[in-house]
């Protein structure tokens, strides 16, 4: 296990990974870390950028002091993005006046989607967004803007083939076996070829779109400039707009650098690159340059077109949930994420397999991110909203010194109604419009990580959407959410997990029946970990609660089963002396505690587990019965057990002949022999005045 240092980000994150250094150029080895998974997942950017990418470093300052030089060039640039853009709103307004639905004419559809291309990458992107989304965009221009996706127009070969040279340092004839004469696809960056190397392999070469960054460049001191100034003179706006449009720049300049996105797609392949049905290509770095990226080309299917699917006799609403179960693991373990995960970017393999094919976008989460998420929906589950509330400084939606108390109500008449039947049946575009209203009446800022995080997963379910109306993200997400509760060892989840399982001081089987039902859905659970880390919690110091919580049920239980267990005793031998009918069942004098019957499910819910052993745990049996929390608890259900039994000898033996001797003098008092009235009130007198003296 080797920790690196990715040039990935201006955010620094920790990684380790297993494996060969000679597959990540550019890394340097530091100390390992620790995480409550296993793999603490930094990405620290290399203090000195190599040559190859130093050009490529999003600089806001600079690009702010190069256009403020040129005036002219940024006049230019925004006449040209606004005359069509208020033409296309013209379009628009005219078709509404004429009684005609625009977004139902394909001829608006076509125009929007040749003005988009025509305004170049940043927008291109936007439009990419739009196609993943059925429930916002109508199916004509759903149709038109997922050309955007790869049938963008090509630029010249001779270009193409110049750029190869350049790169890596002969000319394509010379460098690949075959290559096609024309390009296979065009996207917003770049065009790709299929060839072949002289080694044998197919492969797919991607060359950089000639004066991107320039364009690029322009565009986005354009998109900055403006959000500053909305920043600024628009009020209700109190989100950094600036620093998501840096965070969006930065990503995009990491994007132009194809060296960079081959390391993209390595650390991707070791971190998720092993769970069932994901397939990443390899990168070919002998090929590979700045503007030219050679990997390992991919036969398969988009996931939108799910009749060809569906013909090769693959499920695609499977594939979609190895999508979302991978998603998962990128934005809440490793925090490593793929941000632009486009229809065009995920292909289904005749195999059967999950394809991600464009590793240029892509960022990252913070652990204590990723931790604020989780307890996020966990506070989400139980109505907490004053936890939830407080999940909204750790994630930095709020700064510490805002005042919770208005923001509590608000959130709870959210949430109130949405979560009445269940949060599975919640999708995550439903959340985010029902928080935007929130967020727009209070002190709320959304953080820039968060921007790209939403973009992702609003994309991913709009593919799921495409495929499944009824396809719920967040039901496939519970497994997954419940599986890391029960078995993350970090401290911010084991709080999560009292919170949800211990409320008033009860402990709610049903939460943990729950959990226990949903984790073992989950593909990696490993329930015999599960048992040993859950021992090894409960008798920490960590697990003071649970314990208490644990003495009280097993006292329970205990004196239950005693009680049942001398009942039965007590009816065997009275059947035996004859005093009773053998034929007649003995009187239940106990009721068994609700926490009996959730046991027996627990166990239920266990032992249907796949890999569950229970002959695992024997050995640690005798680890256990020498702690000294072992010991506590023992004399703890001890002395239990008999102050329940000295309470119950009071209770039926000593207040039962109280209560005998006043019903003979209740007897004697209502004698028809002796006026009923003097008699019920003299015999208490008389023992008061016997005390009194």
């Amino acid at each position: 296990m080797k920790t690196v240092v990715v040039p990935e980000s201006n955010q620094p994150v920790v990684l380790e990974y297993e494996g060969n250094d000679a597959i990540a150029p550019n890394l340097k080895e530091v100390r390992s870390g620790e995480s409550g998974v296993g793999i603490d997942e930094t990405l620290i950017p290399e203090t000195t950028p190599s040559r190859e990418t130093a050009g490529l470093r999003y600089n806001p300052v600079a690009i702010t002091e190069q256009y403020r030089k040129a005036p002219l060039t940024v006049l230019g640039r925004i006449l040209n993005i606004t005359f069509p853009v208020l033409l296309f709103a013209m379009g628009i307004w005219w078709d509404r006046w004429r009684g005609q639905n625009p977004l139902n004419r394909r001829h608006r559809a076509i125009q929007l989607r040749k003005l988009l291309t025509k305004l170049g990458p940043a927008y291109i992107k936007v439009g990419q967004a739009l196609s993943t989304r059925p429930d916002l965009v109508p199916p004509v221009f759903l149709e038109e803007l997922s050309l955007l996706q790869d049938q963008l127009p090509p630029f010249p070969n001779e270009v193409a083939f110049q750029f190869i040279q350049e790169e890596l340092g002969d000319s394509p004839e010379r460098i690949y076996a075959e290559l096609t004469s024309d390009p296979v696809a065009a996207a917003s960056l770049g065009q790709v070829y299929k060839g072949k190397l002289k080694t044998g392999e197919i492969v797919a070469v991607k060359v950089q779109r000639p004066g991107l960054d320039r364009l690029i460049t322009l565009d986005l001191y354009i998109l900055r400039s403006l959000a500053g100034w909305v920043q600024k003179n628009v009020k209700r706006v109190r989100s950094n707009l600036v620093a998501i449009m840096d965070e969006f720049g930065a990503r995009i300049y990491e994007e132009m650098d194809y060296a960079q996105e081959g390391r993209n797609a390595e650390l991707f392949a070791k971190l998720y690159g092993h769970l069932p049905d994901i397939y990443v290509p390899q990168i070919y770095w002998e090929y590979t340059g700045k503007r030219v990226l050679t990997m390992e080309w991919i036969t398969g299917t988009k996931l939108t077109k799910m009749d060809a699917i569906a013909d090769q006799g693959l499920d695609v609403k499977y594939l979609v949930e190895v999508g979302v179960q991978c998603s998962l693991r990128q934005l809440l373990e490793h925090g490593f994420f793929h941000a632009d995960p486009h229809p065009g970017n995920l292909l289904a393999t005749p195999e059967g397999k999950l394809a991600y094919l464009d590793f240029g976008m892509m960022s990252q989460v913070k652990p204590y991110q990723r931790y604020g998420l989780i307890e996020a929906v966990v506070h989400l589950v139980n109505r907490d909203f004053v936890g939830l509330a407080r999940d909204y400084v750790t994630l930095e939606f709020l700064t510490p010194d805002t005042d919770l108390s208005p923001i509590i109500p608000a959130l709870e008449n959210v949430f109130k109604d949405a979560l009445g039947a269940s949060v599975a049946e919640l999708n995550f575009k439903s959340i985010t419009d029902q928080l935007s209203e929130v967020m727009y009446e209070y002190p709320f800022r959304v953080p820039a990580y968060y921007a790209l995080i939403i973009r992702s997963l609003v994309t991913l379910e709009g593919i799921a959407i495409n495929i499944d109306p009824n396809f719920k993200v967040l039901s496939k997400a519970y497994p997954y959410i419940a599986k890391r509760l029960l078995t993350d060892s970090s401290p911010e989840l084991r709080g999560s997990l009292k919170d949800l399982l211990i409320k008033d001081g009860s402990f709610r089987w049903n939460r943990l029946e729950n959990l226990l039902r949903n984790a073992a859905k989950s593909s990696d659970y490993n329930l015999n970990n599960v048992l040993n880390q859950t021992l090894e919690f409960i008798f920490s110091e960590r697990g003071t609660i649970i314990r208490e919580q644990l003495i009280q049920e097993i006292i329970k239980s205990l004196d239950t089963f005693g009680r049942q267990t001398l009942d039965n005793f007590t009816h065997t031998v009275q059947v035996q002396l004859g005093w009773i009918d053998k034929n007649k069942t003995p009187a239940k004098t106990v009721e068994v505690p609700q926490s009996t019957d959730h046991i027996k499910r627990i166990w239920e819910i266990l032992s249907h587990t796949p890999g569950f052993d229970p002959l695992q745990l024997v050995p640690m049996i005798p680890q256990l019965l020498i702690k000294p929390e072992t010991q506590e608890m023992g004399q703890k259900i001890a002395g239990g057990l008999v102050q329940r039994l000295i309470a119950r000898l009071i209770r039926e033996v000593l207040l039962q002949d109280v209560s005998d001797e006043e019903q003979f003098i209740g007897e004697i008092s209502v004698s028809p022999r002796e006026n009923p009235a003097p008699n019920l009130a003299l015999p208490p007198a008389k023992v008061v005045s016997h005390h009194r003296s």
